[in-house]
């Protein structure tokens, strides 16, 4: 079964609902179970465990992970989401890190690697950064690579492996993809569609996924030709391998 969650403002919420419509004309869905919800509360006390989730406000990804308890996720998002000032779509990594001392985290793609304002927190704890383009970071007096996904993934999905161990929660937000995808509704990320679908590919023969969703669906998709085409193939692709 696939679990559609339509969080969040309207476009997230208009975009869940295509996209559930979508999935169907292409055949991929058999079986939907759509939750709404206008609080996480209300969306807590609702969802019920699954392998496939399509969610809106990727703050709904906070409430999955409270409900399967995964030992680590990987998040492939165009931005970090370790704000860690309040609990929104931006901090969700981070406080689901802080609320669960067992967890640990990986994100890849980020394009975003520092706070937005000088009172905003950065979560840093239990987590690696994997970069889509080579970026360095300051350690003491010394600058410090990170370690990039291109012009390959290999060498930081190895290192995530080793960190997080094989089982992972995986969450994929859309954002991720470039500006002319047109799925995301805010800033988009440095990744074709090749480039995420060799990602996903990686982690899934890397890590045995126990439950993925794809996030951050907007509205936008409606008008995106490639959007749609994106959005298809990633659900496809991760359908597929939790068979």
């Amino acid at each position: 079964m696939t679990t559609f969650i339509p969080f969040g403002e309207g476009p997230n919420r208009e975009g869940v609902e295509y996209v559930r419509r979508l999935f169907e004309r292409e055949g991929l869905v058999y079986e939907a179970k759509v939750i709404s919800a206008g609080n996480l509360g209300a969306l807590r006390e609702k969802l019920v465990e699954d392998c496939c989730y399509v969610v809106g406000e990727h703050l709904a990804t906070y409430a999955i992970l409270d409900l399967l308890h995964p030992p680590a996720v990987i998040s492939v998002d165009a931005h970090t989401d370790l704000m860690h000032d309040y609990l929104d779509h931006g901090s969700w990594l981070a406080y689901a890190l802080e609320n669960n001392p067992d967890l640990r985290a990986a994100v890849f793609g980020p394009v975003l690697m520092i706070p937005t304002t000088p009172r905003t927190q950065l979560w840093t704890r239990r987590v690696r950064i994997f970069p889509a383009l080579q970026r360095t970071r300051r350690t003491g007096r010394r600058w410090k690579a990170y370690t990039s996904i291109r012009p390959s993934p290999a060498r930081a999905l190895s290192k995530a492996r080793e960190y997080l161990g094989e089982e992972v929660y995986l969450t994929v937000d859309m954002d991720v993809l470039r500006p002319e995808y047109g799925i995301a509704r805010f800033q988009h990320g440095e990744l074709g569609l090749d480039e995420l679908l060799n990602l996903l590919d990686g982690i899934l023969d890397n890590f045995r996924v126990r439950a993925f969703d794809i996030a951050e669906v907007s509205a936008r998709i409606k008008r995106s030709k490639k959007g749609k085409k994106a959005v298809v193939e990633v659900f496809n692709l991760l359908r597929e391998g939790m068979e």
